[in-house]
């Protein structure tokens, strides 16, 4: 039997009991927000802003809870993908498929070649260095002013409408439209991430966050293994901040900071690491809550750290992680 098969076989995490009925509730929900959250109080944007969030932290969340790697520097990628799609439509095509191209390519690129560097790194080293890169990118990004508009961020581009010939959806006006757009996206990202973890390589990814040590004895690149999921991880990190610089029409330097890479953070494990949908669900309380407060305090960042300590205590799977552990699952 060879290594991939052992690994296939034997060092996987066991899934729910009924994976179907949780994936069935998010994408209910997602389907019909822009009907229901205005009648409680919230706004499509909202909504569009947890799919990009959510995006992220699935994203980054291959990193962390399915390859046992953490990086405290995902924001750069974020932020590249945002600066990558702002610069191309205001200074080369206002073409929103060929934006979303260019900040995928500049945010994995930069991903790849960065995992390059680190791979050999594990635990707090690897970390730190996430965090030492995330840094500079945020600081070139803040000191260019003639590029990217400095610490003011980089404005004067606007999303434009999608022309598909037979037809053309406008994005721009028609706030509907653009969150539905936003979750084409949305779901076709997450499903290319739920077929790659399904596939042998991301068995052998749980395999390596499991017990690398066992994984490297079966003869499994552990190195190799971890670059991947580090770039595939930032190329999609990337994505999302291209559809946040079009949901907002707008990028800053603070989309390249650490304090951004920890909100990440706080939403892929608020959610549940182990969960799929973990992170999407960590966004989705994160983002509701965050801008329910600060419309109240100015120190809503207090009050959201204490939820996240209290989960981090009381549900140390996560909230979803916690419901289907009592479902059956683990």
């Amino acid at each position: 039997m060879s290594a991939s098969t052992l690994v296939t076989a034997t060092a996987v995490t066991p899934r729910p009991a009924r994976p179907w009925l949780t994936t069935a509730i998010v994408w209910l929900v997602l389907l019909t927000v822009p009907f229901w959250l205005p009648m409680l109080g919230g706004y499509t944007a909202l909504a569009g802003r947890v799919l990009v969030l959510g995006l992220a932290a699935m994203s980054f969340n291959l990193l962390l809870g399915f390859t046992g790697v953490m990086s405290f520097g995902h924001a750069a990628y974020f932020g590249l993908g945002a600066y990558g799609a702002g610069l191309t439509l205001k200074y080369l095509t206002a073409s929103t498929p060929l934006a979303m191209l260019a900040g995928v390519l500049l945010g994995g690129l930069a991903g790849t070649l960065f995992g390059l560097l680190i791979v050999r790194r594990r635990g707090v080293y690897f970390a730190m260095v996430t965090v030492a890169f995330g840094q500079i990118a945020f600081y070139i990004a803040y000191s260019w002013d003639s590029l990217t508009g400095g610490y003011d961020g980089l404005r004067g581009f606007t999303r434009a409408p999608i022309n598909l010939g037979f037809t053309t959806i406008d994005i721009v006006n028609n706030d509907k439209a653009f969150y539905y757009f936003l979750l084409v996206i949305f779901a076709i990202a997450t499903s290319l991430l739920g077929l790659l973890l399904a596939s042998p390589f991301g068995r052998t990814l749980l395999a390596i966050r499991e017990n690398e040590r066992r994984a490297r004895f079966l003869g499994i690149p552990i190195e190799r293994h971890i670059w991947l999921s580090f770039s595939i991880s930032c190329a999609f990190t990337a994505l999302a901040g291209s559809l946040y610089a079009l949901l907002n029409n707008f990028a800053d330097p603070m989309g390249l900071h650490y304090s951004l890479s920890g909100e990440i953070v706080i939403m892929a494990v608020m959610g549940g690491m182990r969960a799929f949908w973990g992170p999407l669900v960590g966004a989705a309380l994160f983002v509701v809550l965050q801008d329910y407060i600060s419309s109240e305090t100015v120190n809503w960042m207090s009050f959201v750290g204490l939820i996240f300590v209290l989960v981090v205590l009381f549900f140390p799977r996560g909230l979803l992680g916690m419901l289907q552990n009592r479902g059956g699952g683990r």
